[in-house]
């Protein structure tokens, strides 16, 4: 038995009927390099490698009355079928007919009767491809753990050689879990205990929140201080998801890295920020402030392979206020080597998470009061969005001797943002995944073909100078077409 640690419980008890934690990822599969590739052959490889990963064989046990952090307990019943099923997408069978049924899929809950995992495996593609959509909750992992999981159910060839056979463990006893009355014991010794984790919170906060006041002053501002702009799709989110991807050349952006000597999450936010004006300017509101984009950054220790969530928030300006691709690059990048010092500074006092701080019943409370009166008027928007860059393996990877051709991924969406863009690199390609409310987005397509685009108009600055010019900020016109949620109303 495993008691969640702050952050991981912090999930389970922000989900409400608006908001899922969970994350996922649609996999193209080449089934072409393994004669006999098939669903059934894939769910025995799965059963047998996920349980050497302990968590995705144990459910979820919360404490009565929602009184402490809940638990994972290992499931006697664990059976593969409950987990993995099968489905064909509507024809022709196109990415577009896939990213809508994974949209669909992705809008429900996981069953919390069950470890907090499933798979479906689709049929029914062009070209005689199959893919995966896999959902897991984010109180069992984070990318970097996500990661991890994927390297245990890949291979680096199609015919891996047999695992060396094991010695047969001992067997185990049965583990104990506590009842009800026990929990809620246990639990109400740690609620009691509230008020004064509360006390030495707020100490703890307020330090922070001076050395941010003091950092944001000596840059003359910060986004984590002034906040975001509001636009369309920063309204209260329901429960619906809706999905779109699209993928660029690594190598493009590899050399576009080395050309302006930037990072390459700058050219990552560079892309989505262009992508981002394209939209808004459709609509007609492309806010005179730039955009701020919310960055999920690790803090696991190196070589820390643990399951579980280690990560916080730094917030960076996208620029978006910037006409010129290369120049708002550069701007990219001087927001992000500043906000990584201020991000540094602040961390330097460490701050419990919230899961550690109160019990998931008040949590749940709180979100479920913040979520179902949220207005963008009412509260202030620390970012527009979360933008989150995963790096993935360079080379081809296999999964029960099926090619895995690429890998898009989908995020949970936070209250008062209805839009994320997850990316992961995998195989020479940049693979973007657009998780969207598609009452605040119903075209996420139009955001998702902006991106080649704009990897082709920052390579077409590349040509013609070699550092990016200065800017008055001014916005030249540009040919765009209207997606469909301009003309909602």
């Amino acid at each position: 038995m495993e008691q969640l640690a702050g952050t991981d419980a912090l999930f389970v008890a922000m989900e409400n009927s608006r908001i899922h934690a969970h994350t996922g990822g649609l996999t193209i599969l080449d089934p072409s390099s393994c004669d006999d590739f098939s669903f059934e052959k894939l769910k025995r490889y799965t059963d047998e490698r996920i349980r050497r990963a302990p968590r995705f064989t144990m459910k979820l046990r919360e404490v009565p009355l929602g009184l402490d952090r809940p638990f994972l307990v290992n499931d006697p019943d664990f059976d593969i079928d409950s987990h993995m099923h099968r489905i064909a997408v509507p024809s022709p069978g196109g990415i577009r007919e896939l990213a809508e049924l994974c949209g669909a899929l992705f809008s429900h809950k996981l069953d919390q009767r069950l470890p907090l995992w499933e798979m479906w495996y689709i049929e029914g593609l062009q070209d005689g491809k199959v893919a995966m959509f896999s959902k897991t909750h984010h109180c069992l992992i984070d990318g970097v753990s996500g990661a991890g999981l994927g390297e245990l159910l890949c291979d680096l060839e199609p015919h891996p050689p047999e695992p060396a056979p094991r010695p047969k463990a001992p067997r185990r006893r049965a583990e104990r879990v506590p009842g009800d009355l026990e929990l809620a014991v246990r639990g109400l010794g740690s609620t009691l205990m509230t008020p004064f984790r509360f006390a030495n919170w707020g100490v703890r906060a307020l330090q922070r929140g001076v050395t941010l006041l003091r950092e944001a002053r000596e840059d003359g501002s910060s986004p984590m201080i002034d906040g975001a702009p509001v636009v369309s799709f920063n309204e209260n989110i329901g429960p619906r998801r809706g999905f779109a991807c699209s993928s660029v050349s690594f190598s493009e952006v590899r050399e576009a890295r080395k050309h302006f000597d930037v990072k390459i999450n700058d050219i990552v936010l560079e892309l989505t920020a262009s992508a981002l004006r394209r939209y808004l300017r459709a609509q007609d509101e492309l806010p005179r402030e730039s955009l701020v984009a919310m960055i999920p950054v690790s803090t696991r220790a190196a070589g820390d392979d643990a399951m579980g969530n280690q990560v916080a928030n730094m917030t960076i300006s996208l620029a978006t206020d910037i006409d010129d691709p290369a120049e708002r690059l550069q701007r990219i990048h001087e927001n992000a080597m500043r906000s990584k010092e201020i991000d540094k500074a602040v961390r330097a006092r460490r701050i419990p998470s919230m899961g550690e701080m109160a019990p998931p019943a008040l949590i749940n409370l709180a979100v479920r009061l913040y979520a179902g009166t949220y207005s963008s008027t009412a509260f202030p928007m620390p970012g527009n969005l979360v933008v989150s860059n995963v790096p993935g393996p360079p080379m081809p990877l296999y999964t029960a001797g099926a090619r895995i051709e690429s890998m898009y991924p989908m995020s949970l969406l936070l209250p008062g943002q209805g839009l994320n863009i997850t990316v992961i690199s995998y195989g020479g390609r940049m693979d973007f995944g657009f998780t969207v409310d598609p009452d605040l987005i119903p075209d996420p397509w139009y955001l998702a073909d902006g991106i080649p685009l704009a990897m082709e108009e920052l390579r077409a600055t590349m040509g013609s100078r070699s550092a990016p010019a200065k800017s008055n900020g001014s916005t030249a016109p540009e040919e765009v077409r209207s997606p469909d949620s301009a003309a909602r109303a």
